[in-house]
């Protein structure tokens, strides 16, 4: 009898002996990590970083006021920078995908520009360059906008990788109904691309929460700047950045919820319609 291919493993039935091995090796690696965790607390213990006088400001309804405060400026960075990727990747896909040559191509180096500049160095162009020039915006701006356009550039990818996902036939129907190029690409091929990359798209709203960490160039408000000056406070620094890697994984947790609800939302109406 031949062994099971790795396909067959992941997505048939388990037999005995592949749950047998997926236990085990769970179970070893939750012990690999206890392991690790039980290290670690131990040195944070060694260096005197989880003394009780720590943790004391962390009771104080100011402390988490204030955490709260750049909680606040990190969401709404990241809301305004998602919206201005998912509407700017649709710009630049409709530019890539443009019949004339001119458009094309202006596009393709937007997106490559774009997608090879790390968003930090685009913050410090927006915060040392322009202002020179006389385009002067605040920090909210000069942190959110270069944050938006770098990921509009990898969305507008995601996109067509989902477009090209999309049978031919499908827009050959579409077009056979007498439907205008626009109305074929916007009611019948993107919206079932979108299905197809919803993960990808919530991976990069992930990315675009961990790069409004880079607000303590323009000094904006956010939760790692506000990290920062707890520590500066109270010379408290692991305790600070567990919480607020806590807070991280929670925004990051709610995040990947979302995209299942929104995957299983946008997956009933194609059910309905094989139906």
């Amino acid at each position: 009898m031949s062994a099971r291919s790795v396909e067959e493993a992941l997505f048939d039935g388990a037999d005995a002996r592949t749950d047998t091995v997926v236990r085990v090796a769970t179970l070893a690696a939750v012990l690999v990590l206890v392991g690790l965790a039980v290290v670690i607390g131990l040195q944070f213990h060694q260096a005197g970083q989880l003394e009780p006088k720590l943790w004391e400001f962390f009771s104080w309804a100011t402390t988490w006021t204030f955490l709260l405060s750049g909680l606040m400026g990190t969401l709404a960075s990241a809301a305004m920078a998602a919206v201005i990727a998912l509407v700017g990747g649709v710009i630049l896909l409709m530019g890539r995908l443009a019949k004339p040559w001119p458009v094309r191509w202006v596009s393709v180096a937007a997106i490559e520009f774009l997608r090879g500049v790390p968003s930090l160095l685009l913050i410090y162009f927006f915060f040392l360059i322009l202002p020179p020039l006389g385009i002067k915006m605040n920090a909210y701006w000069m942190v959110t906008l270069p944050i938006g356009l770098s990921t509009a550039a990898v969305v507008a990818e995601v996109y067509r990788s989902g477009v090209l996902a999309v049978p031919r036939g499908q827009a050959e129907a579409a077009e056979s109904l007498a439907m205008s190029g626009r109305q074929v690409f916007f009611r019948v091929v993107f919206p079932q691309a979108v299905r197809y990359v919803i993960p990808s798209l919530m991976a990069q709203l992930v990315i675009v929460v961990k790069d409004t960490t880079f607000g303590y160039v323009v000094t904006y408000g956010e939760l790692m700047q506000t990290a920062k000056v707890l520590i500066a406070n109270y010379n408290s620094l692991v305790p600070v950045y567990l919480t607020v890697a806590a807070i991280y994984c929670l925004i990051n947790f709610g995040l990947s919820k979302a995209s299942q609800a929104v995957a299983k939302r946008l997956r009933k109406p194609a059910r309905r319609a094989l139906l």
